[in-house]
């Protein structure tokens, strides 16, 4: 009888101990298990979206934009800008040009500013139709990647995009006459290429102001790439000016380029430096006028 009673008070002393015949009523302190969230805001894979603690969050994430930019824009218009600036040292490519190579016989390509199609990503944009390995396309550049972008349709309406960067820097040598000329040399590579087992190559080769190189390069499999062509192309007509200086009135209120079409709004006079400009302006001149009062401001 006793050991039976030492055995009762073990068990009720087991039982309090393990909290028997109690049960977790709705509303009680019970801390349920929640997933652990890591703070990835420094990881060197920026193509990961970040998650952040939930005592950081305010207000929805934004993973990125819409188009090919791929970019996050926290601020959109400095994220615009900054692609325009990237994009400046090329616009000697504006204008019409005169083309020929071995395989392309003639080439007629002419290159604006384009700020309609995708205003939060402008862009160089080419037309020709002539084209044999550009119809159309539009440079732009990527901030987050750092990289610039192209995307072409050729005589075939065959859609590629190409990425890369300068493998010769934008530099500006004396010409013959002692005028700057401008020299570079941008490489472009096939993203996403297609089945077939073929990647392209394109690279724009500036000489000088009035004459660059469209070299077309193929590879097949793990091979080099083989360059297939060039087209030789001459600018049709006068130089625009590539001079950082300032052009005075004649300054392109959208590009900063050299001026050449005059537009007006409000019965005031200003310059564009091509087309594209000029249809951007017509579209929003008050807001190209503002954001060039404001730069005017800034450089006094």
């Amino acid at each position: 009888m006793r050991t039976h009673a030492i055995h009762s008070s073990l068990l009720l002393v087991a039982c309090a101990l393990a909290g028997c015949g109690r049960s977790e009523s709705p509303g009680t302190n019970a801390t349920a298990s929640t997933p652990t969230i890591v703070d990835k805001s420094n990881s060197p894979n920026s193509d990961l979206p970040t998650v952040v603690p939930q005592s950081k969050r305010r207000g929805p994430v934004v993973l990125g934009t819409a188009g090919d930019s791929g970019t996050a824009p926290l601020n959109a218009e400095a994220t615009v800008e900054s692609i325009v600036a990237a994009l400046q040292p090329l616009q000697i490519l504006l204008g019409k040009w005169n083309g020929t190579s071995r395989k392309a016989l003639v080439d007629q390509p002419e290159w604006i500013w384009d700020f309609q199609t995708d205003p939060a990503q402008p862009a160089l944009k080419l037309i020709s139709d002539k084209g044999e390995y550009l119809r159309e396309a539009r440079l732009t550049f990527l901030p987050k990647s750092q990289e610039y972008q192209l995307t072409a349709v050729d005589a075939e309406q065959q859609r590629k995009t190409f990425r890369g960067e300068f493998t010769d820097p934008v530099h500006d040598v004396p010409g013959d006459d002692n005028t700057l000329q401008r020299v570079y040399r941008l490489e472009l590579t096939e993203v996403d290429p297609a089945k077939s087992g073929e990647i392209w190559q394109l690279a724009l080769a500036q000489q000088e102001n009035n004459r660059y190189l469209l070299e077309v390069c193929r590879r097949r499999g793990s091979s080099p790439f083989t360059r297939i062509d060039t087209v030789h192309t001459q600018r049709e007509g006068t130089s625009f000016a590539i001079s950082s200086t300032d052009y005075g009135e004649k300054t392109c209120i959208i590009s900063q380029g050299l001026g050449t079409i005059p537009v007006s709004y409000d019965g005031k006079s200003y310059w564009v430096c091509c087309t594209g400009c000029q249809a951007a302006f017509e579209e929003d001149p008050k807001k190209w006028i503002a954001r060039f009062e404001a730069q005017q401001t800034m450089k006094k």
